[in-house]
């Protein structure tokens, strides 16, 4: 009869020593080399055991605050491009304890690997190979090695000479033979690899920092004030090839992420622990896995790119069950002839996939059913219907009814190049849609079967992922500005964000249950969510599911 109060007690204890254990707290001031307050550096704080990395950034009055730390040792880093200033070590937290770091920025030199894609199309001369190396924003099929990476990880981190560019262009021809196969021929290949050696070599022709450039000033891209409330945390891979296309949660806390580059694994992090489980998806060849999607029923998804295949995998036995669809035919092998892009499971568990063709695979029969429409985005609605958009000029976005198997499409107005990429549906049935080629998000209302346009600022805006949040505000990444981006639907008025890193490449977002947004950026080979500082977990709990 006495034990409940002591009981209480105990939980409320254990509760305080919960809340007590993300208190910890990081403040200070930033200052340019002029002495005044800078705006805009991003001051990272990261725990030396964990690995997990805060990012936030310095505000117009040079102030910074990095909230909610645990307890533990942490190595603060400072980036603004341009400008350096050396890291602080040993910087060891107790529970709800504050500390107060001050930073003084020197001139630094600003790096060809600094720049956005936007940027280094703009700064880089026309030497030859530059075209297929960057190509129109609208077709990447000029620009094949866009198709998994920009020029600043892979080519400007890396000096190599005209032999060691070739070995490097012949290695990725063989790789991703099924992409690369039929999009770059010797003759191709070898003005790549002229580009890389040309461009970022010893010998390179380009000046040591784009800044020597008089136009580089013009490239530089400047963010409001509020844009500096965005916090990114992030968390390290456990090798350097993972290249993670996105960062999916389930409803269990974890996090899945489809690894596209040369491991064949795919991977599951503890967001608090971060603790990575990897699983192997064992072939000779090169897997791609592209999509990685948490069912309702506990499995996983994956979209197999490489292969053609998709595969359920079993967390509990973890065993994974592959099933290959069949090639055009002459077309073995390549993606032209089948791929498997993004994977969606639907409320009756049948899986689809985008891709060449959009794919049905019922698990109960074992079969495929292909449509012969081109898909790069899609999503399932409550009624089972599956919804795609498409990745070329026209963008189309259409529905494949769950039950009819009946294709219905529409064309967006307004864009000769509209390139549509990923698609979502909101909790009132509208679809909104990331159009890439026009620089703006698309509004589809099914009811009235009627479009509203929403242009995107920044001279190439190129939205990428894209997901909704509980206010049913569109965030998305912009693949060639290197940013993140906020449409509020109400107002129509867009924020943009600045990111922690050079080349972005973010493919997907996912909100979890508190209303964190998860993306990947494969080229910097890290997963994290980010958010708004200033809204508790209650303030984004009731975001939309996947």
């Amino acid at each position: 009869m006495h034990r409940m109060p002591k009981i209480l007690a105990v939980i409320f204890a254990m509760m305080v020593v919960a809340s007590l254990a993300h208190c910890a707290m990081i403040t200070g001031t930033v200052k340019g080399p002029d002495g005044l307050p800078f705006k805009g550096a991003f001051v990272e704080a990261q725990n030396t055991k964990t690995r997990i990395a805060v990012n936030v950034l310095s505000h117009k009055d040079g102030g910074y605050r990095v909230e909610d730390l645990p307890a533990g040792e942490y190595v603060l880093r400072i980036r603004a491009v341009g400008y350096q200033a050396e890291p602080r070590s040993g910087v060891t937290l107790a529970a709800n304890q504050s500390a107060s770091m001050d930073w003084a920025l020197k001139p630094g030199t600003v790096r060809w690997r600094d720049l956005s894609l936007y940027q280094g199309e703009k700064l880089i001369p026309n030497i030859r190979g530059k075209e297929l190396v960057f190509g129109p924003l609208s077709n990447f099929r000029d620009a094949p090695c866009q198709i998994c990476h920009g020029f600043q990880t892979r080519m400007a981190s890396v000096s190599r000479d005209a032999e060691g560019a070739k070995e490097r262009v012949d290695y990725m021809r063989s790789r991703m033979h099924f992409l690369l196969g039929g999009m770059v021929n010797d003759e191709d290949a070898d003005k790549v690899a002229s580009f890389m050696a040309n461009a970022f070599g010893p010998d390179s022709v380009l000046p040591k920092s784009p800044a020597d450039l008089q136009e580089y000033k013009n490239t530089v891209r400047t963010f409001d004030d509020d844009a500096m409330n965005i916090v990114y945390v992030e968390y390290d891979l456990p090798g350097p090839n993972r290249m993670p296309w996105s960062a999916a949660p389930d409803k269990q806390g974890s996090v899945w992420m489809p690894y596209y580059g040369g491991a064949n694994k795919i991977g599951r992090l503890d967001p608090e622990t971060a603790v990575v489980l990897e699983y192997d998806v064992p072939n000779e060849k090169a897997v791609a896995i592209h999509s990685a999607y948490p069912a309702a029923d506990g499995s996983v998804w994956l979209a197999e790119f490489g292969l053609n295949q998709l595969a359920k995998f079993d967390p509990k036995t973890e065993k994974l069950a592959e099933f290959a669809d069949a090639y055009l035919p002459g077309k073995e092998g390549l993606v032209p002839g089948g791929s498997k892009h993004t994977v969606r499971i639907g409320p009756d568990g049948v899986a689809w996939a985008s891709g060449s063709r959009i794919s049905r695979f019922d698990p109960k029969t074992g079969k495929f059913t292909d449509f012969n429409e081109p898909a790069y985005g899609i999503v399932v609605d409550k009624d089972g219907n599956c919804w795609f958009s498409e990745y070329n000029a026209v963008g189309k976005i259409g529905r494949i009814d769950g039950k009819t198997l009946e294709v219905k499409t529409w064309n967006p107005p307004g864009s000769s190049t509209v390139y549509s990429r990923r698609i979502q549906i909101d909790a009132d049935g509208i679809v909104w849609f990331s159009q890439s080629g026009a620089g703006q998000i698309g509004r589809f209302d099914p009811r009235t079967e009627t479009f509203q346009n929403y242009a995107l600022p920044g001279p190439n805006a190129s939205p990428y992922a894209m997901n909704l949040d509980a206010r049913h505000d569109v965030w998305y990444s912009s693949e060639y500005l290197d940013e993140v981006g906020r449409l509020n639907t109400t107002t129509g008025k867009v924020t943009e964000y600045p990111f922690p890193h050079a080349e972005i490449t973010s493919r997907e977002y996912f909100i979890d249950a508190q209303g964190r947004m998860w993306y990947a950026t494969p080229s910097n080979n890290k997963v994290g969510y980010f958010y708004l500082a200033g809204e508790g977990a209650s303030a984004r709990n009731g975001v939309q599911s996947r």
